[in-house]
């Protein structure tokens, strides 16, 4: 019995001291407790235990027509190359402008040293002399056939001569200005000039180089009047009939994002490429002065039938590996990443959605909030 009281007095004074201990709060126990997001079967989709972290939005109905959206280049209107050629051969001795270059109407280009240019010349002032002869054997005759000294057919035949020599003279001066010589001061160097406004887009010579004739010879230059540029795209054969000609549509520039220029259908290619099944649609406009020949551009062609489609504010949009996704709630704090087309910006930060959700659906209106939390 002793024993016993004495083991009892022990568990008393135990319990007493674990009563007087006091130990420090732990802070983890005191914290709001985290976010904790279940994964599902399903990859698309979350489970978090505190939804109510995320606002929703109501996707909004927006009318709008029917695009479509093609690439194309920048070319130089065909109608506004103009070649630079020389008549004369010869060769090269100076050259005023290079491939690139922007050049003005009668703008000296290049001068050439042409033999044919001398000869042109010796030919000329011979018709000139002959002229000058045939016309005082024309007077003589005259004044004779006036006193009866001569018959009429030789007045006739010295009046023939004088036309026949003023022929030689025209012809010969008309070869000289078109060889591009003056006849005021003659000399063996031709200057070719240029023949209309524009840029050097072709260059094919150089200083000292030789100058042939035209059979077989390239053009020495060729230059672009770039004020008015075609857009040429590749339609494929299902989107054709979403392209009239005489319609406008809008371009975009890849240097230039943030510009939209308007330019008309003038062209739909008879002939499809077998391979891409496309076909070429060229478009005219005017240049501002920021197009260049070979630029890439996008082509917007905007249809007649009305379409509903939804906005949506443009947070609630994640852009992610060249995709585009909003998340849409489900019962039970669950959210489905749901894949969708954007279209166009609107105003108020809102912007269109082609396809992926209707009008009136919710959506998390901030994205890349929930995105975080389910990549934790």
């Amino acid at each position: 019995m002793k024993r016993l009281a004495i083991l009892s007095a022990g568990i008393l004074l135990c319990a007493l001291a674990s009563c007087d201990r006091h130990d420090p709060p732990d802070p983890k126990l005191e914290a709001p407790p985290a976010a904790n997001v279940e994964k599902e079967t399903d990859a698309s989709i979350v489970k978090v235990d505190h939804p109510d972290r995320f606002p929703l939005a109501v996707a909004q109905k927006y009318d709008s027509t029917s695009e479509l959206t093609v690439t194309g280049v920048v070319n130089p209107d065909v109608s506004r190359n103009v070649p630079v050629v020389s008549l004369a051969s010869g060769r090269v001795v100076e050259i005023f402008a290079r491939l690139g270059d922007d050049v003005k109407k009668g703008q000296l280009l290049m001068r050439i040293q042409s033999s044919d240019i001398s000869g042109a010349f010796s030919e000329y002032r011979k018709a000139v002399v002959a002229e000058q002869l045939t016309r005082t054997q024309l007077d003589r005759a005259t004044t004779l056939f006036e006193k009866g000294a001569i018959a009429k057919k030789e007045l006739e035949a010295a009046q023939s001569a004088e036309d026949s020599a003023k022929v030689d003279v025209e012809t010969t001066s008309e070869r000289l200005k078109l060889l591009g010589s003056d006849l005021q001061h003659p000399t063996g160097i031709v200057e070719v000039k240029a023949p209309i406004s524009g840029v050097i887009v072709e260059q094919n010579v150089t200083a000292s180089a030789g100058v042939k004739t035209l059979d077989n010879s390239p053009n020495l230059f060729t230059i672009a009047d770039l004020s008015s540029v075609w857009v040429v795209c590749d339609v494929y054969e299902n989107d054709l009939a979403n392209v009239r000609m005489g319609e406008l549509a809008d371009i975009k520039l890849n240097a230039y994002p943030g510009r939209v220029f308007k330019a008309r259908v003038s062209n739909i290619g008879s002939a499809m490429d077998p391979n891409l099944r496309t076909a070429k649609v060229r478009l005219e406009l005017q240049n501002p002065g920021v197009m260049r020949v070979g630029m890439f551009v996008t082509a917007v062609f905007h249809g007649t039938t009305h379409e509903a489609h939804a906005s949506v504010p443009a947070t609630a949009i994640l852009h992610l590996h060249d995709r585009e996704w909003v998340f849409k709630p489900l019962d039970g704090g669950r959210f489905k990443r749901v894949e969708v087309v954007s279209g166009n910006m609107l105003p108020d930060n809102m912007q269109e959605i082609v396809s992926g959700i209707s009008p009136g659906e919710q959506v998390v209106a901030v994205a890349l909030v929930i995105d975080n939390a389910a990549g934790q």
